[in-house]
C-alpha cells in the first residue's frame, strides 16, 4: 500500500497579510454589521450576538473577486495578454470578468446552459466572452480545451493557494473588524472559501468554532469528510447553484478537513427561510448561496445560545424574478 499523502502546508498569517497588502485598492475591505432586529431576535439562539461579514457587497458581488485578483496578479506580462479561462455557474465567472477587465486581459468563460440570465448577462458586460455547455462536466472539459489551444490560463472556482490566501485575507479582515468570536458559519462549494477563511480563523483564534454549510443538492465536502479523501457528486439539485461544484479536489478538502470543525447541511426551504429573514430583517438582498450561513445559524439553534456569532453572506447576483420566487417560498 503506498503512503498517503502528505498534507499541503496551510498558508501562513505572514503569507495571508502580504495578500492583503497585495489586494488593497483593489478589492474593497467590505463591512461587518451587528445584526439586531425583531424577526432575527423571534428565531435566533437565544443570547447570541449575530455579526453579518457583507461580502455580497464585493466586486462583481461576491467574494471570488479576493482569490481571482490574487490569482491574476501572478501571471506575467504575457500570460495576461493570452488572457484568462474559467468555468463557473456564475460568481466565479463574474468575478474573472471583473478582475480580466480591471487588469486589461480578456476572459473567455464556460458557463452551463442552465446559468442564471442575468448572471450570463454580466459577464459579456464585463467584456467576458461567454460559451455555453450542457452539464458542467462537458463544461470543465470545454475549459481544458481553450487552455490547450489557446494559451489562456485556467482560473480554478476554488482549488489552489491563491483562492485560500484570497479567502484568508477575508477570514482575517472580519476578526479585525469585529473580535473574538466563539462561533464562525462559512459556506462551502467547493471549499475555497472554507479552507482559506478556517485557516486563518484557527490561527487567530483557536477556540472558535468553524462550521462549514453546505446545500443538500450539493454535499460533495460532506462525502469526502465521510470518505476522508476527496469525493465527486453525481448532479447538483440545489437553488444555491453557487454552492453546487461538482467535486472536492485535494488542497482545499485537506484543509476543510483540518480545519473546519463541523459540517451542517440546509435544504432550499431553509434556504429560502433565511433568505427572506435577510431582506425582512436586514434588508439585504441575497442569492440563495449567500442565505446559507443564516440558515446554518438557525438550524444550529440552541447550540449556538449566548455565543458571539460570525455570518459571512458570500453573495448576491441574483435576479429579481428569481429572488422574488423565493422570498414568496421563504415567507412566514
Amino acid at each position: 500500500m503506498s503512503p498517503a499523502p502528505t498534507p499541503p502546508a496551510p498558508p501562513t498569517l505572514a503569507q495571508i497579510q502580504d495578500a492583503r497588502r497585495k489586494l488593497l485598492g483593489r478589492v474593497r475591505e467590505t463591512p461587518a454589521w451587528t445584526w439586531q432586529g425583531q424577526q432575527l431576535d423571534a428565531v435566533a439562539p437565544e443570547g447570541a450576538t449575530v455579526f453579518n461579514k457583507l461580502e455580497l457587497f464585493q466586486h462583481a458581488g461576491s467574494f471570488k473577486a479576493r482569490g481571482v485578483m490574487l490569482s491574476m496578479l501572478g501571471l506575467d506580462d504575457d500570460a495576461r495578454a493570452r488572457g484568462v479561462t474559467a468555468v463557473s455557474a456564475g460568481n466565479h465567472a463574474m468575478a474573472v470578468s471583473y478582475v480580466a477587465r480591471a487588469l486589461g486581459s480578456h476572459a473567455k468563460v464556460v458557463m452551463p446552459t442552465n446559468a442564471n440570465p442575468a448572471r450570463v448577462a454580466a459577464c459579456r458586460e464585463m467584456g467576458a466572452e461567454i460559451e455555453q455547455h450542457d452539464d458542467i462536466a462537458a463544461a470543465f472539459a470545454r475549459v481544458e480545451e481553450i487552455e490547450r489551444d489557446e494559451g489562456r490560463t485556467f482560473v480554478h472556482p476554488f482549488e489552489g493557494e491563491h483562492m485560500a490566501l484570497g479567502a484568508g485575507t477575508l477570514g482575517f479582515e472580519f476578526l479585525r473588524q469585529v473580535g473574538q468570536l466563539d462561533a464562525l458559519i462559512v459556506p462551502i462549494g467547493g471549499g475555497g472559501l472554507a479552507a482559506g477563511v478556517a485557516n486563518a480563523v484557527k490561527q487567530l483564534q483557536p477556540r472558535c468554532r468553524v462550521y462549514g454549510v453546505e446545500p443538500t443538492g450539493a454535499d460533495s465536502m460532506h462525502r469526502s469528510f465521510a470518505a476522508e479523501a476527496p469525493q465527486r457528486i453525481e448532479s447538483i439539485t440545489t437553488i444555491a447553484d453557487s454552492l453546487g461544484a461538482p467535486m472536492a479536489m485535494p488542497y482545499s478538502f485537506a484543509l476543510c478537513r483540518r480545519f473546519v470543525d463541523e459540517l451542517v447541511m440546509v435544504d432550499d426551504d431553509e434556504l429560502c427561510r433565511a433568505l427572506w429573514l435577510l431582506f425582512a430583517d436586514a434588508k439585504l438582498a441575497v442569492e440563495p448561496a449567500g442565505a446559507a450561513t443564516t440558515a446554518a445559524m438557525l438550524k444550529l439553534g440552541a447550540r449556538l445560545s449566548g455565543q458571539r456569532v460570525g455570518l459571512i453572506v458570500c453573495g448576491a447576483n441574483i435576479d429579481a424574478e428569481s429572488f422574488r420566487g423565493y422570498l414568496q417560498r421563504g415567507a412566514p
